[in-house]
């Protein structure tokens, strides 16, 4: 019984294209999720609760600071 034609061979396409647009989506989606969170912990602590300006800066300053620390690439310890 013949096998059936096909143009397709596994493993044999190049993904490099496929993988840093990937890649570049999981950073955007990264870092943009940690301004939102940010942004939303500024303005709700500003708007409505008695924080102030201020208190609200230094909160979302922490946050900020936290966030950059924890989401930062890792380089291998090789």
């Amino acid at each position: 019984m013949a096998q059936p034609s096909s143009d397709y061979h596994r493993g044999e396409m190049d993904i490099q294209e496929q993988a840093s647009t990937y890649s570049v989506v999981m950073l955007m989606t990264k870092w943009g999720s940690l301004a939102l969170a940010v942004s939303v912990l500024f303005l709700t602590l500003w708007f409505c609760t008695q924080t102030g300006f201020i208190g609200s800066a230094i909160s979302a300053l922490v946050l900020l600071v936290a966030g950059i620390a924890l989401l930062r690439e890792k380089t291998p310890a090789h």
